[in-house]
């Protein structure tokens, strides 16, 4: 038997994430052909997708932040201002980001993270599907995670 040392560090450090993420991202390549066949090509780089709603006073009423990967549509962030809240304004930013993901960069697919005191009606309005339920995360609180599929282009 082999006895190793190790010296065990909590701290943030960039350089190692980076170089963990690398790492992690070898492996996964090699145990997954399909990750491997993604290897390459434009949808193994996340590109970030932002869409923004400006009122006629050009102040933010609202916006969506996320990302593509893989033929998907990750949302990261939806918020529209109270101001404009109930107008549609949320379904429009939604629906340009689906827009712009399916027609300019092949996605098939879209997924939200939401709580429940957030919008998981919202998204089920706009077709998504719930597909995890995580309760008390964080205490209290459900979280969601919901999936849509995306019209073919």
């Amino acid at each position: 038997m082999v006895c190793r040392m190790f010296r065990i560090e909590a701290e943030v450090d960039k350089a190692r994430r980076d170089l963990l993420r690398s790492r992690l991202r070898d492996t996964n390549t090699a145990a997954s052909p399909v990750l491997a066949a993604l290897s390459g090509t434009p949808g193994a780089r996340e590109a970030p997708l932002h869409v923004w709603a400006l009122d006629a006073s050009g102040e933010l009423a609202g916006g969506l932040v996320g990302h593509t990967w893989a033929a998907w549509l990750h949302l990261t962030y939806l918020w529209v201002d109270a101001r404009h809240r109930r107008a549609g304004l949320g379904a429009r930013l939604l629906t340009e980001a689906e827009r712009l993901a399916g027609e300019g960069r092949g996605c098939r697919a879209a997924r939200v993270e939401t709580w429940d005191f957030q919008a998981p009606e919202f998204y089920r309005k706009q077709g998504f599907e719930v597909v995890c339920v995580i309760p008390d995360y964080p205490p209290g609180v459900t979280e969601y995670t919901l999936t849509k599929a995306l019209v073919p282009a």
